[in-house]
């Protein structure tokens, strides 16, 4: 029975790839700073870092499913021994490292150090290291950016974005990236680099609004307005307390095509990711819980 250490178990993605650990027969160990109860082959650990509570010697496979640079300087320092680690990161280091921000700035630069630091950790202990980037997450009502537009949209009724938000995105499914950690667990994925993993549709930013919008019950429409138009009624909200984190660098992305090529991932992971089909569901937050997943 091979046994397996996850960090970030109660995300999004790592309460989809605790599912799949599970059903698979491994025996997992899995932390959180809350009390959670166990489950059939799950059993949690209440802590983090940087000092994780009763860990053991040695795991079969470690995965990251939090913030990369806290896990890659844990790793850095840890004792325990693991033939595989992988972790996930963001397409954000591809993104943001020429960001006018330097909020955005510094996520790249944190990003791109946690990577060498983890490939290089990894190297030295003769243990293989793997590297997911996630674009844009969606799919069970804890992402950043589709779950909070769809709350936007509910409580105003309807929803606005610039005429020229036309940028391409390819959103992913946290099952798809659950199953991609899965797969590099076990599959023939290269160690010492990171696999950037894209949903299986590339569609305008408008599009992908839409769709969202469409899905909700009752649908509700999006209004395009000029930027000028836009830029203003965005300033009355921030000056109502809303969308304060919206910067003028992420409006300027809304234009960019934010594409990546998931040939390597389907090469050495078989990676499939699905289209853009979001259902209502995917936008509603989860019940709370304290069990498994």
């Amino acid at each position: 029975m091979k046994t397996a250490l996850v960090f970030g178990g109660s995300g999004q993605i790592g309460a989809a790839l605790l599912a799949r650990l599970c059903d698979g027969g491994w025996q997992v160990l899995a932390l959180s700073r809350e009390a959670r109860a166990d489950g059939p082959g799950l059993r949690w650990l209440r802590g983090g870092f940087p000092r994780p509570p009763g860990l053991p010697e040695q795991v079969d496979a470690i995965f990251s499913c939090g913030p990369l640079d806290a896990f890659a300087q844990w790793y850095a320092q840890a004792g325990i021994r693991s033939a595989r680690v992988i972790a996930f990161g963001s397409t954000s280091v591809h993104v943001k490292h020429a960001s006018g921000d330097p909020g955005e700035r510094d996520v790249a630069r944190r990003l791109r150090e946690a990577e060498a630091s983890l490939f290089a950790t990894a190297r030295a202990r003769g243990e293989a290291a793997i590297v997911l980037r996630p674009t844009l997450v969606y799919g069970v009502g804890r992402d950043a950016t589709l779950t909070r537009i769809a709350r936007l949209a509910r409580r105003a009724g309807r929803f606005v974005l610039p005429r020229n938000a036309s940028g391409l995105r390819q959103p992913v499914h946290v099952d798809d990236l659950a199953d991609a950690a899965l797969a590099a667990s076990h599959g023939a994925a290269a160690h010492g680099r990171g696999y950037d993993l894209p949903g299986g549709e590339t569609l305008p930013y408008i599009e992908m609004v839409r769709r969202v919008l469409a899905c909700l019950s009752p649908p509700l429409r999006l209004h395009l307005l000029p930027m000028a138009l836009f830029r203003a009624l965005l300033a009355a909200a921030r000056a109502g307390g809303i969308a304060r984190d919206l910067t003028g660098d992420a409006i300027a992305r809304m234009r960019d095509d934010l594409v990546f090529d998931a040939g390597p991932a389907a090469r050495d992971l078989g990676y499939a990711p699905r289209a853009f089909a979001p259902a209502a569901a995917m936008f509603d937050a989860p019940q709370p819980s304290s069990g498994a997943p």
